[in-house]
């Protein structure tokens, strides 16, 4: 299936699916595991927000910045929370059965790390909010992907 996150905003890169710094560099073997495992290779105290059987969903901070982890129940289910988290943009780590949201600096780091595919989301506007509320939950300026917090709220978990 081509995944049409990668479709919609190409880096413009080398075809690899890594963005800025990140391209041509070479990436681990995409991690495997819970997502405290997850978090604990990414050198992260999980700051756990959704806890279902279908999501499990935590806060992250680094040295490198903050971020979103998120694990998935299904393949189904990850796509499915893709591709409704795509209308916030963003950049997204994405492994089998896990996800990292957050800015591209933040996710480069994340997948020296963890490995996995990098995808970005649909841009709104210039792309330059500059802190500005333009009506979207997604950054809040800081990196933080707000927008994906409530994500598992809104499919019931």
């Amino acid at each position: 299936m081509v995944l049409a996150l990668t479709a919609a905003c190409g880096s413009g890169g080398d075809g690899d699916g890594r963005v800025g710094a990140d391209q041509g560099a070479k990436a681990p073997r995409t991690a495997t595991g819970s997502l405290e495992e997850l978090a604990r290779q990414a050198d992260c105290e999980p700051n756990i927000q959704t806890d279902a059987d279908e999501l499990r969903q935590a806060n992250c901070r680094t040295a490198d910045g903050r971020y979103v982890l998120a694990t998935f129940a299904t393949d189904r289910g990850q796509r499915e929370w893709i591709n409704a988290a795509n209308d916030y943009g963003g950049t997204y780590l994405v492994g089998r059965k896990w996800v990292a949201v957050g800015d591209e600096k933040v996710v480069a780091a994340l997948r020296g790390r963890l490995g996995g595919e990098v995808e970005t989301g649909a841009q709104h506007g210039s792309g330059d909010h500059g802190g500005e509320d333009d009506g979207h939950e997604g950054h809040d300026g800081r990196g933080e992907q707000q927008g994906h917090e409530e994500h598992g709220a809104r499919d019931g978990n």
